[in-house]
């Protein structure tokens, strides 16, 4: 999900797409007959401002499908519109948000395709880099479970920390292992940054990167897109189970990765933050239905 919905890693964060059937009701080209509809196919985001959905909206339309973003204000309202019919798509979330909203609500939707990832920083105003942190010095992450987990996960993964069983997505600060070479604090995530003067170095969410006069560059150690614990974070395009083979969707999927304004537009937004991921849909399934257990087990 973008850095909205992290803020959140995702959290984070959540238009409408129609087969290129004009008034006329034919198929795209390249599409089956099947996957034809009346009216354009509805995507949901949140953040539909972002000027990247436009270059969007018009890239589709030039493969013959036609698009409506549907923007909604909050990250809770796009999967259960989805869900009713209300929309063909969303795109506005990353995996382990889609897996706590189909255990909760006791729903199937789908990733059908991968959009971008957005690293969540470790900054220090002491220290250039993390080899230059003192064994015993002390490193604050948010208190939010999502970011908490996450930011443990970047900590475990740059070695200044070890966590219980390797951590997981519901790893916390009581997970992590007394031989660490540095012990952690958890903080209002609003709070991280503004710690920096009193912790050897702190976990960021990426909302408040910039309103800490910091710079994304300023970031000692982000997670690595291709680590297999970053891979819940991947935001996604999402479909309703049944809909999960729909050729004009996938196609859309496409469009989205391959259009160098779309993604240039996203990273962009991002303040540079984003990185592009075309993970194999497998792949994302697989992920959602390890997180959802992994839910489950937890609850």
């Amino acid at each position: 999900m973008s850095k909205r919905l992290l803020s959140a890693a995702a959290l984070a964060l959540p238009l409408a797409l129609l087969l290129g059937a004009c008034a006329s009701g034919e198929a795209a080209p390249g599409a089956s007959g099947d996957a034809a509809q009346e009216g354009p196919v509805r995507i949901g985001v949140v953040g539909s401002s972002d000027p990247y959905w436009e270059t969007y909206v018009e890239a589709a339309a030039e493969e013959g499908i036609e698009v409506e973003i549907v923007d909604f204000t909050e990250y809770t309202q796009p999967n259960p519109a989805l869900s009713a019919g209300e929309l063909d798509l969303n795109q506005f979330q990353h995996i382990i948000y889609l897996a706590t909203y189909n255990v909760n609500s006791d729903d199937d939707l789908q990733p059908i395709g991968a959009t971008a990832i957005y690293p969540l920083g470790l900054y220090s105003t002491q220290y250039d880099s993390v080899e230059d942190i003192p064994e015993g010095s002390k490193v604050a992450v948010p208190n939010d479970e999502s970011n908490q987990a996450r930011g443990l996960l970047v900590l475990q993964s740059a070695g200044l920390i070890e966590l219980k069983d390797g951590g997981s997505i519901f790893s916390t600060v009581a997970d992590v292992l007394p031989e660490s070479k540095v012990s952690v604090e958890a903080l209002d995530a609003a709070f991280t940054a503004t710690s920096l003067p009193d912790v050897a170095a702190a976990i960021i969410n990426n909302d408040f990167v910039e309103d800490a006069g910091l710079s994304f560059d300023d970031a000692i150690a982000t997670d690595d897109p291709a680590d297999p614990s970053a891979q819940p974070y991947i935001n996604i395009f999402a479909a309703k189970a049944e809909d999960a083979d729909n050729p004009t969707y996938l196609k859309l999927v496409e469009i989205f990765q391959n259009t160098q304004a779309v993604t240039d537009g996203l990273i962009d937004v991002s303040g540079d933050t984003a990185v592009l991921v075309k993970t194999p849909v497998d792949e994302l399934v697989a992920s959602l239905a390890d997180v959802e257990d992994d839910i489950r087990a937890n609850q």
